[in-house]
């Protein structure tokens, strides 16, 4: 059997549907799956690394403003429709899955007409457009919040929570002290931009340094596609600030160490933190990642830092306060954890099985 999962152009569609995959797959070892996604985003060597073949088709930016670019990626759009016909044609799946992305929309429109069924999954706070126009086609919706259950139709949406890979839950800290070069007792603060990075994040990170040492150590992920000069320059001068580009499987060493995580607002990242009960301050980017964290901190489950206004300085005296209060990060942790609840596998397989067969 085939599985086709498909989202890009960021990592956030892309690690809950490898925890969909991964949950499957302990119940059915032998699924194939392919992934289509977009030809320049980060999400092709990730996929990969898991041993999912990739394949990458033409799509279009859906714009909610006027812009002549629309008019070209309308042609881009039908192209991609006319390629994603075609290459369901060929491989014959049994389900499409989606959780966002423009990508995804004409797969799903072409997948409709030739009567594959289709599941897409609604991540973020704000429903995104990309699942607004995958919706009337889908055969199953599921959505991380419950309160999402209401933007779709409720006939064929489910609660489920946000799928999250197992693998993150599976890190070792003597292991990861090892692999990261860790040699004092010192917390640890775990930093990271999500899949693209965010140069606003290096940039505070960067800034922080001076006024973090001898509190703790930092791991720092920037991102491949972000300019390094910032961090090149500090990894030269401070040797508790230890820098990577990019992580794939690290990430569970890296959560298994971490005691504070500063992180965009990415859902997924949000979810993979909930999961280990992890601490967190979150610095998330203007839009959809905005009405995210304002809803965990809303709860009290994070802190918030709003990147317009802070500055190195800033995000330090705030790491120094969490590392000072060991009540407060319990607290933090378990809050997120019950605010953030995570889609079982059970339900997971339970879903693609009813799918299948129905």
């Amino acid at each position: 059997m085939k599985i086709v999962f498909s989202g890009g152009g960021t990592l956030g569609p892309v690690t809950p549907l490898l925890a969909v995959a991964e949950a499957y797959s302990t119940k059915y070892p032998d699924t194939e799956y392919v992934w289509v996604g977009t030809k320049n985003g980060p999400e092709k060597d990730f996929v990969e690394k898991h041993q999912i073949r990739f394949i990458a088709l033409t799509s279009g930016k859906w714009r909610r403003y006027f812009s002549i670019w629309n008019i070209f990626d309308i042609i881009l759009i039908v192209v991609g429709f006319f390629q994603s016909f075609f290459f369901l044609l060929k491989e014959k799946p049994a389900l499409l899955i989606s959780a966002g992305g423009f990508v995804s929309v004409p797969l799903h429109w072409a997948g409709a007409l030739l009567g594959i069924p289709e599941w897409i999954h609604q991540q973020d706070w704000q429903v995104g457009l990309a699942n607004k126009l995958m919706a009337p086609f889908a055969d199953t919706i599921t959505v991380a919040l419950k309160k999402n259950i209401v933007e779709f139709n409720q006939n064929k949406t489910i609660w489920l929570g946000n799928p999250v890979r197992l693998q993150i839950l599976k890190g070792d800290r003597e292991m990861a002290k090892k692999r990261f070069g860790i040699h004092s007792n010192l917390p640890v603060i775990l930093a990271m931009g999500g899949g693209t990075g965010s140069f606003k994040i290096n940039h505070l990170v960067v800034e922080s340094i001076a006024h973090l040492q001898g509190f703790c150590e930092i791991i720092h992920l920037s991102g491949k596609e972000r300019p390094q000069e910032l961090v090149d320059y500090a990894s030269k001068f401070f040797d508790f600030y230890h820098h990577y580009l990019f992580f794939n499987d690290e990430i569970a060493d890296a959560y298994a160490l971490a005691d504070v995580v500063v992180s965009r607002g990415g859902f997924g990242s949000i979810s993979e933190i909930a999961a280990l009960s992890k601490p967190a301050i979150l610095i998330p980017k203007p839009g959809h990642q905005y009405d995210n964290v304002k809803f965990i901190a809303d709860e009290n489950a994070a802190i918030f830092i709003d990147e317009r206004t802070a500055d190195g300085n800033y995000l330090a005296k705030r790491i120094k306060e969490l590392l000072a209060d060991e009540i407060e990060k319990k607290r933090l942790g378990k809050k997120i954890t019950a605010v953030m609840p995570i889609a079982k596998p059970e339900e997971i397989i339970g879903t693609i099985e009813r799918l299948i067969h129905r």
